[in-house]
């Protein structure tokens, strides 16, 4: 199984009516949220029963109110799904994995989920895409081919609307031409290769977006609160915080999708993204990186196209061991040479380390 998302071309009465239906869900988790909190006291009864009889309130009572006459102008199954999302929230916090249900707000993201309640739906490829219970619309990249899916996931993005959805299907493996290859990451250069291939983060661009949001934030604590300056402001930074992530992503992609084509085998090191994150020097750069997001991408694309990836050792020393004669020696991150005081060799310290990547094996 593996998901297709791509941009919707709208203009803006379609744009208004996604922006209505992520209202909508927002509005109906709330309440269900709220009702479900209040009962709490009222301990014989689990979480599945309150929400479905939030369920039958909303459909009997609530929908047939004149103020909320709106809500028959729009997909029905967007409720259905926001109580979906509702329960399986609670799910996850009885189970421990998540905190408790937070209320939905606006500038938390605009979503939205529907689906086709009567089964698959083909999607044919082309430009456009038909999405159930709201309509056609127009794709800024085309479907290569046709698919078939029942659930959508309508989002906003910056001022961007995308939709994605999941195919239950298997993408069949690609002839890598390389047999293998170890990969260092780091801050400096984010990917060293030990066929000494390396791999720069666009670090520059993030950092002047980055500059150019921290004067939006300031702007906009300086506006009053509510007001329509102060939300043109929060729309400029969602926006601006679009294009970083999109950056960052864009940045990812390529390069895992090229390490997962190109390579039969990769190695890499196990990174513990939460302990690095601990450093307060490196947090920031590790977060701006993207690291954890590199580690899950080349997990699953390696299966999407049949490499195979290992998983070094977190403690293996790489960077302290020569990967000539195999002596080791500490040295600072600031020194970027490795020299070997044993056999005498001099190589670039993320090279040195990814080619230790390479040679390492499991032991017994």
């Amino acid at each position: 199984m593996f998901a297709v998302k791509r941009a919707l071309k709208l203009n803006n009465n379609e744009a208004t009516l996604m922006a209505r239906h992520a209202g909508f869900r927002r509005v109906v988790f709330n309440f269900g949220l709220s009702l479900r909190t209040q009962m709490y006291s009222e301990g014989k009864f689990t979480d599945s029963k309150v929400i479905n009889e939030v369920k039958k309130v909303l459909t009997n009572y609530v929908k047939k109110k004149p103020e909320f006459g709106w809500m028959n102008q729009l997909s029905s199954r967007v409720y259905q799904n926001a109580l979906i999302d509702l329960k399986d929230a609670f799910s996850r916090y009885r189970s421990g994995s998540s905190g408790h249900p937070k209320f939905a707000s606006r500038r938390d993201g605009q979503s939205f989920t529907v689906d086709s309640s009567n089964g698959k739906v083909l999607l044919n490829a082309g430009k456009t895409i038909k999405i159930p219970t709201l309509g056609t619309f127009r794709l800024f990249e085309p479907l290569e081919c046709s698919f078939v899916s029942q659930t959508f996931t309508i989002s906003k993005e910056g001022n961007r609307w995308f939709v994605s959805f999941c195919v239950d299907a298997e993408r069949l493996p690609v002839p890598q031409p390389e047999s293998s290859v170890g990969i260092d990451v780091g801050i400096k250069s984010f990917a060293t290769l030990s066929n000494q291939q390396v791999f720069d983060a666009p670090k520059p661009l993030i950092a002047s977006a980055k500059t150019k949001l921290a004067t939006l934030q300031r702007q906009a604590s300086k506006q009053v609160k509510g007001s329509k300056n102060q939300r043109k402001t929060y729309n400029k930074i969602s926006r601006l915080h679009a294009r970083i992530a999109r950056i960052r992503l864009d940045f990812l992609h390529k390069l895992t999708t090229y390490l997962a084509q190109t390579f039969k085998l990769i190695k890499m090191e196990n990174l513990k993204v939460k302990g690095m994150m601990a450093n307060p020097k490196l947090a920031g750069a590790i977060s701006d990186l993207g690291f954890y997001e590199f580690k899950r991408q080349i997990d699953y694309k390696c299966r999407m196209y049949g490499a195979r990836l290992v998983l070094v050792d977190q403690w293996f020393p790489s960077t302290k061991t020569c990967s000539n004669c195999g002596s080791k020696k500490d040295r600072p991150l600031s020194v970027r040479t490795f020299d070997c005081p044993a056999c005498g060799i001099s190589l670039d310290r993320d090279f040195n380390a990814s080619v230790n990547i390479l040679n390492w094996e499991p032991s017994a």
